[in-house]
This record gives C-alpha cells, sequence and structure tokens, in this order.
C-alpha cells in the first residue's frame, strides 16, 4: 500500500470518527490528530485535503473546540491557503472558506458558546447544520431501498456527480442522508439523480412549525436539469474506503471505545509520518 493511500485511509477514518459527536472532543485534544489534519490540508492529493476539510468541519460544530482549533500552529494559515490556490476546486474552497469563517469569529461571544457547548458535542451527527454560510444550506432526505452498503455507493456517486454538493452524510438505520449544498442549488435535483438510480427513492424531510417532521415527494413530473460536477474528485469505492463497515457507520452514537481504539493507530501513523 503506497502512502498516499496510507494517507487517503487514515484521513478518511478521521473524517468519520470525527462525525460522532462523541469523539470530537478527544480527537482535539489528541496531540497527534489535529496537527497532522492540518498537514493534510497542504497534501497533494485533493481526495486528501477534501476530506481533511471534512473532519475539520465535523469538529468545528464542538463550539468548546473552536478556540483550540483556531489557535492550532498553522490551521487559519492552511486553511487560507486552500481558499487562496489556484488548483483548489469550487467546493473545496467553500468548504475552507466556511470552516475559516466559524474559527475566526471563535471568542466573540464567548458566554453564549459556552453555554451551548455541553448541548452541541451531544448531538446527532448530522452534517453542517449551522447556517454560517448564507452561500449554503442544508436538505435532509429520506431514501427509501437505502438498505446496504450497495445502494449507499449508488447514492454516493449520484449525488458526487451534481454541481452545488458540498458535502452529505448517512444516517443508514434511518434511511436519511443529510446533504450540504450551495444556496442556488435546488433540492429537487438530489431528488432527480437519486431516484435516477431507478432502484432508490428520495424525499425531502422538512421541519413543521411545531417541531415536527413532514416527509415531502419531489414532483415526478417537474424537468429538473442536474448541472454534472466535474471539479471535485471521485471519493474511494466502497471496497477500498474504510468507512464501508456497518459499525462504523459516521452517524453511529456510542462507539466511544472503538474509536478511541482507532484513534491512536491513527495518531501514531500520524506521528510516523510527519514527526520525529
Amino acid at each position: 500500500m503506497s502512502a498516499e493511500v496510507d494517507a487517503l485511509t487514515v484521513v478518511n477514518q478521521l473524517r468519520d470518527l470525527a462525525a460522532d459527536p462523541l469523539n470530537r472532543r478527544a480527537i482535539v485534544e489528541d496531540q497527534g490528530c489535529l496537527p497532522g489534519l492540518i498537514l493534510f490540508l497542504d497534501h497533494p492529493n485533493p481526495q486528501v485535503v477534501y476530506s481533511a476539510l471534512l473532519a475539520v468541519r465535523y469538529l468545528a460544530e464542538c463550539r468548546a473546540n473552536r478556540e483550540k482549533m483556531k489557535g492550532e500552529l498553522g490551521m487559519m494559515l492552511s486553511l487560507q491557503n486552500v481558499m487562496q490556490k489556484s488548483t483548489s476546486p469550487g467546493e473545496t474552497k467553500l468548504l475552507a472558506s466556511e470552516i475559516y469563517e466559524i474559527l475566526q469569529s471563535a471568542g466573540k461571544e464567548e458566554a453564549e458558546q459556552a453555554e451551548a457547548a455541553a448541548a452541541s458535542c451531544r448531538r446527532k451527527a448530522q452534517f453542517f447544520l449551522g447556517s454560517n454560510n448564507k452561500r449554503a444550506k442544508t436538505v435532509v432526505l429520506h431514501i427509501d431501498g437505502l438498505d446496504d452498503s450497495t445502494r449507499r455507493s449508488l447514492c454516493e456517486e449520484a449525488l458526487l456527480k451534481i454541481r452545488g454538493v458540498i458535502s452529505f452524510t448517512f444516517q443508514m438505520a434511518v434511511k436519511r442522508c443529510v446533504v450540504r449544498i450551495r444556496s442556488d442549488l435546488k433540492a429537487d435535483a438530489l431528488g432527480t439523480a437519486i431516484n435516477s438510480t431507478k432502484v432508490m427513492k428520495a424525499q425531502q424531510v422538512v421541519k413543521t412549525e411545531d417541531g415536527g417532521e413532514l416527509i415531502m415527494p419531489f414532483q415526478e413530473d417537474s424537468a429538473v436539469v442536474v448541472e454534472e460536477n466535474t471539479d471535485i474528485p471521485d471519493y474511494l469505492p466502497e471496497e477500498e474506503s474504510p468507512s464501508q463497515e456497518q459499525d462504523k457507520a459516521v452517524t453511529r452514537v456510542g462507539s466511544v471505545t472503538d474509536g478511541m481504539g482507532w484513534l491512536n493507530t491513527a495518531a501514531n501513523f500520524l506521528t510516523r509520518s510527519f514527526y520525529w
């Protein structure tokens, strides 16, 4: 296995661990993981950079992490480099900009952050719930037919082809996918792409005024033109991706023991790769 594949494997595992709110504090407090993620932001492989940004964005969901992340050596400078690099894909720049804005505001409202810290870190893993970047929005999909890793792989391929999709995560237990998209992209485009697989059907989950949920089908007769995305690099195929195993699903809560065991392995890899 090449060093580049090793790096991609490690950063993908860190991304999946960071998706669980119960792991976020431990990852940031670890002496090797956060500095390693920062080094991954300067990696020549765009897949590694994008996956590292997703991990950092997850970690920033926990308000208690933001001050330390902002002060970590090289964090803000590396984010700026990604934003300014001419070879960075558009969605990668957008994600780096969103993280930069979140961390830049850290410390300005300390009282509010302290009050919300505990609740923030206990939240279920939902991708990019905040409204820190007005150019992006979150869409929650309920997907009939999202039953196994094969269907998940088909869904990933369909979403990755859409220009304007920033990131997404799956909640396999409830057949849902939380998608972060640009504000100018219509949610119907997501439904059209997933429905085109012929084995899955997507519906949008909308919050009601009383806090409940309403599942709304997309218009079947609506002619939505889906613009294909050619900028963002492909993810690893499911058979190569360490996140394929169901017991390591990114939305699983309560896997602290397993996660911390792998966290030690990741820290050892980062130490071996980047430190003397």
